[in-house]
């Protein structure tokens, strides 16, 4: 897990985390669209306003969670955000709950253990972003946002995490289910 300085301000650590992950200075918020690998696979995306909008908090909420920008820490972070509540933020939504889907089947315990820290604290989606969050320190970030208890797991954790693990792999088979009819479709 990455840690920020909890004297460091929100702006100064987000600084940091851009150029440990080597992040334009913008955090690419600027780029018409956004380039992921998985493996020797390279995919892009549009970079909509509604993905940038919830980008801008989603990276804050890495560096105050600590979950990196690998694919564990993708995985985490979806975890995480679904279990707080991405509110009205679409692109965060789509994103997380395709993120949860994957997270299942390569860190289960990982993307658990991420989502019962989601589901007992709170996220900047609630407040959205504005340049004065920048100016938080990272500790009083946490403290606002309930990340320094990690209690223990409860029924109702349990039951929600049911839930949207079956609405993740729910929409994660989608795409493979349109797949399948199409090549039945060709065949035919």
């Amino acid at each position: 897990m990455a840690h920020y300085d909890d004297a460091l301000t929100l702006g100064e650590a987000r600084s940091r985390y851009f150029e440990a992950n080597g992040f334009e200075t913008d955090g690419g918020y600027s780029a018409r669209w956004v380039q992921l690998r998985a493996g020797p696979l390279r995919f892009g995306f549009p970079n909509t306003a509604s993905r940038v909008r919830a980008v801008r908090l989603h990276d804050l909420h890495h560096l105050l969670t600590g979950y990196e920008t690998d694919w564990k820490g993708e995985f985490e972070i979806s975890a995480w955000e679904i279990a707080s509540s991405c509110r009205d933020y679409g692109a965060a939504w789509v994103l997380n709950i395709g993120g949860l889907a994957a997270g299942l089947f390569t860190h289960p315990r990982a993307v658990w253990h991420a989502f019962v820290r989601g589901r007992h604290s709170g996220n900047f989606y609630a407040t959205g972003y504005s340049e004065a969050l920048l100016e938080l320190t990272v500790g009083d970030a946490r403290r606002d946002l309930g990340l320094e208890d990690e209690p223990p797991p409860t029924l109702a954790d349990r039951a929600t995490f049911g839930a949207w693990s079956a609405v993740a792999l729910a929409y994660g088979a989608v795409p493979w289910v349109i797949l399948g009819a199409l090549l039945l479709y060709l065949r035919s």
